[in-house]
């Protein structure tokens, strides 16, 4: 058989035969004396095998090692560790459907998915509870808030393992159950966007800080201030909290005078916390 012939038999290319004989896969064949190679019906039988490991999902290097163990031992080995892996696949491909099923219910059921979506159900809930009261108030919504929902979604995403984000996932669900949380964290914003331009010194400051405190509930308290309790100057956060120079951006984006008012409400949780 020629080259064509034995690729056409084995349903590949003549591109693929050439590639194989390269990495040592499919051993070369005979020439006949005008330099054409010549195949026989055992170079068809091993092509036709590497096509169907291939086809399983096995890599070339992995199709070499079973190739190379003439009684087929690792064959099995081989095979069920692609198997394991597809399993795992399977698995994450299943656990994407169901968020992306969640996420689908959410934009046809209930009026869309916020800007900074995708999000988990529980950022998602919390975001339209703030959407139905920020389009029952007057004005344009603060830019606080928006960056609230930003910054959640960021912490949501970069949770360093699975026990940082169900952390992030249970605050925000008792954030969300506290009685007319969305409503006071309006009036939280409203004063937080009134300190953009304003001195560390303004006496809103410490309004702003009552109100931010005010918003958590009880049960949220220990999250917030474990470990480490306030943030002081400097200080990189809770123990498997925000990093320092996440911090540190945050605190440049608020600016002076927020950033006081932050960092004031983490010590009043702090102090209310050791009352409790």
């Amino acid at each position: 058989m020629r080259i064509g012939e034995l690729a056409a038999l084995a349903g590949v290319s003549t591109r693929t035969v050439r590639h194989y004989h390269h990495l040592g896969l499919l051993p070369e064949p005979g020439r006949r004396a005008n330099g054409y190679r010549v195949y026989e019906l055992r170079d068809a039988v091993r092509l036709a095998r590497i096509r169907r490991l291939t086809e399983l999902g096995l890599g070339l290097d992995e199709v070499r090692d079973v190739l190379a163990d003439d009684a087929g031992r690792e064959l099995r080995e081989v095979l069920e560790e692609l198997d394991a892996d597809l399993a795992r696949q399977e698995a994450a491909i299943r656990a994407r459907r169901e968020r992306l099923g969640v996420l689908l219910r959410q934009a046809r059921e209930g009026g869309g998915l916020p800007p900074e979506g995708p999000v988990s159900p529980e950022l998602g809930a919390l975001f339209e509870e703030m959407a139905r009261v920020s389009a029952a108030l007057p004005g344009p919504e603060p830019r606080t808030a928006a960056m609230d929902r930003e910054v959640l979604a960021l912490l949501e995403t970069t949770g360093s393992g699975p026990e940082e984000r169900r952390r992030l996932s249970r605050l925000v669900r008792e954030m969300a159950a506290a009685p007319q949380a969305a409503e006071r964290a309006y009036e939280m914003y409203a004063l937080l966007d009134e300190l953009a331009d304003a001195d560390p010194a303004d006496p809103r400051v410490e309004l702003a800080a009552q109100a931010l405190a005010g918003c958590l509930p009880r049960e949220a308290i220990s999250e917030l201030t474990a470990a480490d309790g306030p943030l002081d100057e400097g200080a990189g956060g809770a123990a498997g909290g925000p990093s320092e120079s996440f911090l540190d951006a945050l605190f440049d984006s608020l600016g002076p005078a927020r950033t006081a008012a932050l960092r004031r409400a983490m010590t009043l949780l702090t102090e209310r916390k050791e009352q409790t």
